[in-house]
């Protein structure tokens, strides 16, 4: 059972999540931007239910649509945002200016690789890591379902499974790789039947419950730190933008986007907490604008920073 407390930190992280992206996707539109972004809305629920269930010491390997993650474990909206205008004192030092490379060993964090899936081995060396040191940490790693029709998910799951790898394995099921419909891509309708082809659990979950995302990811996360092995777990949920700020999404039907506007994992989450007597309309309201208040900082510091030396552009660059 969640305490208070907790609940309201979940809160927090999920409004700071949905408050950055409202405030990124202005700033693109405007013009103020720097390449291209990725929209979080409607994954808000995913990213912090299930970073939240992760102990300190742990390792996660959040995607794009991810942010909740990487801000749960400590990088800080300044961070992103000169990360994303490609600013000096961005988490890439200004080399790649969207939610790409945000990698952070100091925070155990993996860095999200464009290729979706290829984190995924990565995260399964750092899972076993653990084993070879006896040390009780787990690894978790986000991915989307496209992704599961890909030979590296199906490679990374089964030796995480023969190797009974601490690994926690999230699929983001959000209907769409980038423009095409789950239906024509695979023959199963639930990604988490995959699992049973590798004798390993597969947990679905509904992605815009926040609880419930936690729940199931915490005894995934408990069952790996004891030596019980990888689990697969499939959140559903639904993007609810375009791939990247360049997609119109004219390819999805406006009836499905109505549908799943009205399970919002923000607005469900208000509405919990009211019929819990958690907090109130105005106590969540102050949640809200101390995280306005902190991206808009973070936007005026990045705005203010200097950009990146050229005569370092080959730092960090071992092959070419």
């Amino acid at each position: 059972m969640l305490t208070v407390d907790q609940r309201l930190e979940l809160y927090y992280w999920m409004a700071l999540t949905r408050t950055f992206d409202e405030q990124m996707v202005a700033l693109w539109k405007q013009g103020r931007g720097v390449g291209g972004t990725f929209s979080q809305r409607g994954h808000e629920a995913i990213s912090v239910g299930a970073a939240y269930a992760l102990a300190p010491e742990d390792v996660v390997a959040p995607m794009h649509r991810d942010l909740g993650a990487y801000l749960l474990r400590g990088m800080t909206p300044r961070r992103i945002f000169g990360n994303l205008l490609a600013r000096a004192n961005g988490v890439s030092g200004g080399r790649d200016a969207n939610l790409h490379g945000m990698g952070d060993l100091d925070l155990r964090l993996i860095g999200f690789i464009s290729h979706l899936g290829h984190a995924m081995p990565v995260s399964l060396g750092v899972a076993m890591s653990f084993v070879y040191r006896n040390e009780p940490r787990v690894a978790m790693a986000f991915t989307g379902d496209g992704t599961t029709s890909a030979g590296i998910f199906h490679e990374t799951l089964n030796m995480a499974a023969v190797w009974n790898a601490p690994l926690v394995m999230i699929v983001e099921n959000n209907q769409y790789a980038y423009s095409t419909p789950l239906d024509q891509q695979m023959k199963v309708h639930d990604i988490a039947r995959r699992a049973d082809g590798y004798g390993i659990p597969g947990v679905i979950v509904d992605g815009n419950d926040v609880e419930a995302v936690y729940a199931v990811a915490r005894d995934a996360v408990a069952r790996a730190r004891v030596g019980g092995g990888p689990t697969l777990i499939e959140a559903k949920t639904m993007r609810m933008l375009g791939h990247a700020i360049h997609d119109g999404f004219e390819y999805v039907p406006r009836e499905l986007l109505a549908e799943w506007e009205q399970k919002d994992p923000v607005v469900r989450y208000e509405a919990k907490l009211g019929e819990l007597g958690v907090a109130d309309a105005e106590e969540l309201a102050e949640i809200r604008q101390r995280c306005e208040v902190e991206v808009v900082d973070a936007i005026e510091f990045a705005e203010a920073s200097a950009l990146p030396d050229p005569a370092t552009v080959a730092d960090g660059v071992y092959a070419s």
